[in-house]
């Protein structure tokens, strides 16, 4: 078994990449505090961004790999953040490393996203390695609070978030999603498998097809963590595309979970709302809905 041998003061920061902004967000966050940092890219889905920090590529199935430099680079916290796919199980090329560790892999790949995640970081812990959240290192990621543009959100606005909290937290308990979508005071669309933005193109083509009666620019996408979510590996995201999905969809504004729910590239995505005349909310929402 291959443990993590860093002094546990100061350890070198790992960080597993996907794809997006988010790992260079992290890197430079930890950096900035004197912090070593090395990155994990996953060949496929991390940027080439990460190339400015110390890195190495691997590709999906080189878990003996993972583990040898994780301790060559004297690991002893990792991040694991950036957009993934599942991977396609018939491409997969395994090295000894997941032979040997191929039950286990096996194991963490059942169940719903909020299962796999948790086996995931389990699997690491038990290996030694101490896994923390994108947020921990880099707090601005989730920070601010209320309108973070130009616009708030009106009377008949307000009723739709109260609604969509609602909606999101019980959808969230059954690990289906974590963002729906509210209007007129009735959830008309909630978020399944295949994720916020597709949500969204329903919600514009419903609107298309006269399915939506409500007047353009009113409702509202409301996002939120699952109650169970473990924020260390799975932190709710928006970015600007989010802004110019709910734009296309004919949506007055977007409310999300303060301290539980990510924007990436903050200025980008407060410039786009505004632009789209939309609102922007960071609220607290209730542990059992408004």
């Amino acid at each position: 078994m291959t443990l993590a041998t860093t002094a546990p003061d100061r350890p070198t920061l790992g960080i597993i990449a996907g794809g997006g902004s988010v790992p260079v967000v992290v890197a430079r966050a930890a950096e900035a505090t004197g912090r070593p940092v090395v990155v994990f890219g996953l060949v496929g889905e991390a940027d080439l961004d990460i190339e400015a920090f110390h890195h190495h590529w691997l590709r999906w199935g080189e878990i003996g790999r993972l583990f040898d430099l994780l301790a060559r680079e004297q690991v002893g916290e990792v991040v694991i953040c950036g957009a993934v796919n599942r991977p396609d199980f018939s491409a997969i090329r395994v090295d000894l490393g997941a032979v040997l560790s191929l039950p286990k892999i096996l194991s963490l790949m059942v169940g719903g996203d909020d299962t796999v995640l948790k086996n995931v970081v389990r699997f690491l812990e038990d290996r030694g390695y101490r896994v923390v959240g994108a947020h921990q290192v880099a707090p601005e990621l989730v920070g601010g609070s209320g309108s973070l543009g130009r616009f708030k959100p009106n009377n008949d606005a307000e009723a739709d978030i109260a609604r969509g909290v609602e909606a999101s937290l019980a959808l969230g308990r059954l690990d289906i999603g974590q963002a729906v979508v509210a209007i007129s005071g009735r959830v008309v669309a909630v978020e399944g498998i295949e994720g916020t933005d597709e949500l969204l193109q329903r919600v514009a083509d419903l609107r298309k097809r006269g399915r939506l009666k409500a007047a353009h620019r009113s409702g509202v996408l409301v996002k939120a963590a699952k109650p169970q979510q473990d924020l260390r590996v799975d932190l709710p995201t928006i970015g600007p595309r989010t802004v110019e999905a709910a734009a296309a969809a004919g949506l007055a504004g977007i409310a999300v979970e303060s301290g539980r729910v990510m924007i990436v590239d903050r200025p980008a995505t407060v410039a786009a709302a505004d632009a789209a005349r939309l609102f922007l909310q960071v609220r607290p929402f209730p542990d059992d809905g408004p």
